[in-house]
């Protein structure tokens, strides 16, 4: 972790900086250009796409860079870059296809829209930095593959708590210690939130309803936590996590007390996570060790008795971790966190209300659905729809509130990239693909 400031240094004293160029100009994305352009030597943020390009320019004007203009093609962009100045353009297949850009961030949260981005990015020799749990959840796994091929790093970042758990994962696992259980902190959980209930705290943050609705109803801790546990093989001990909600206040160290020891101990380890805990909006690991010698220490340096034992780290501090996240991926080829391979995770939706034949599913963090994290092996079992290719979907049937929806339920939009990236996902590491099925089978009765 430490060694990222120097490199940093040298970097800047070398005058080569690390060249970034950012999909997004929203709330998030607005915090990466603040941080990279004030406080992050041997860094640049060199680009800006957003499809309201004022957006862009003012993601750079409100960092205090105002040496930027507009470009309308691959070509002028790269003049730009090359003449010192800054970009912006309503096209992110600009920044993803012009020379002097090594890395891509993209924060825009979509995920057709940035599964376009991510491919385009890795097909033109770029590392990808995700801001965005819901891509990374839904189909991550083979992005991983395609960056592999192309010998460029894919990553989601420190900040967001699945790259702030990975860290704490690595350095407990580095002490010894098994890690057992990855944990979330949350303050709120409440599936039927909606951006009527979210509006008045969004507009109080600058922050999109959709948004603060999906950290609410559960859709968003979903996927953080089906990130992490494609990065660590593990698994989830229930459809939607245990989730104990405990006293406003209480301390995390509790949480080797509130799940139950035998999904804990057994097998891979599980991703959970807690509501009412502080510190509040922490990360913590659960971690277990047989060695006698180990828990004798681990007793005396005040971490208890055992068997578990409760580490955390007090917060994610989001758009100011993320720069560190681009630094190990173009200065060391290190992923803060990606995929081990087949995923063992998915979140799969659920819905929010009474759902009707012909309704037309609206995106995450709306008004019909929320997410579930499953276990990857029971949602192919079950031909669970996976919440990421929810949206614009065509309801085939009446779906009660609180089912879960299938393949069978929906009819998909035709020609979305995210769609065939989801199929060559499961052919790839499971030999087939459940959509392709429920298509045959519809086309066959």
């Amino acid at each position: 972790m430490f060694i990222v400031d120097k490199a940093l240094q040298r970097r800047e004293a070398e005058n080569r900086p690390i060249r970034v160029g950012m999909v997004g100009a929203g709330f998030m994305a607005r915090g990466i250009a603040l941080q990279m352009q004030r406080y992050v030597p041997g860094m640049e943020l060199v680009a800006i796409s957003n499809r309201h390009v004022e957006h862009a320019l003012q993601a750079f004007l409100s960092a205090g860079q105002e040496n930027v203009a507009e470009a309308t093609s691959v070509a002028a962009l790269q003049d730009l870059i090359a003449s010192g100045r800054c970009a912006v353009t309503a096209d992110p297949m600009h920044i993803c296809e012009a020379e002097g850009i090594d890395v891509i961030v993209e924060a825009t949260g979509a995920i057709e829209f940035a599964a376009h981005v991510a491919m385009r990015a890795i097909r033109n020799g770029k590392h990808v930095v995700l801001m965005n749990a819901e891509l990374d959840g839904t189909i991550g796994p083979i992005l991983k593959v395609y960056a592999d091929r192309a010998g460029v790093i894919i990553t989601n970042v420190e900040g967001d708590q699945p790259g702030v758990i990975m860290n704490l994962y690595r350095w407990v696992k580095g002490l010894g210690i098994r890690p057992v259980l990855c944990g979330n902190i949350k303050g709120l959980h409440d599936p039927y939130r909606n951006p009527t209930t979210q509006e008045a705290f969004a507009k109080r943050w600058g922050m999109k309803p959709p948004m603060v609705t999906s950290f609410a109803d559960g859709s968003k801790i979903s996927f953080e936590n089906a990130i992490v546990a494609n990065a660590t093989g593990m698994r989830v001990a229930k459809r939607g996590m245990y989730g104990p909600t405990v006293e406003t206040g209480t301390p995390i160290q509790g949480a080797v007390e509130w799940f139950p020891l035998e999904d804990v101990m057994n097998g891979p380890g599980i991703v959970d996570y807690v509501v009412g805990a502080m510190p509040n909006p922490g990360i913590f690991v659960l971690g277990t060790t047989e060695d006698a010698a180990e828990r004798h220490y681990l007793e005396l340096y005040k971490l208890g008795k055992g068997p578990l034992y409760c580490f955390y780290w007090p917060y994610h501090l989001c758009h100011f971790e993320v720069p560190n996240t681009v630094a190990r991926a173009v200065l060391f080829k290190d992923a803060a966190i990606a995929p081990l391979g087949a995923p063992t995770v998915d979140v799969v939706a659920t819905a929010k209300t009474q759902l009707k034949s012909g309704e037309v599913i609206d995106g995450i963090g709306h008004y019909m659905t929320y997410g579930l994290a499953e276990n990857t092996e029971t949602a192919r079992r079950e031909r669970l729809l996976p919440l990421g290719l929810a949206e614009g979907c065509r309801l085939t049937r009446d779906v009660a509130k609180d089912a879960v929806l299938t393949y069978d339920d929906v009819e998909f939009q035709p020609g979305r990239l995210c769609d065939q990236l989801r199929a060559e996902q499961d052919i790839h590491f499971f030999g087939s693909s459940i959509a392709e099925t429920a298509r045959v089978e519809r086309v066959m009765t």
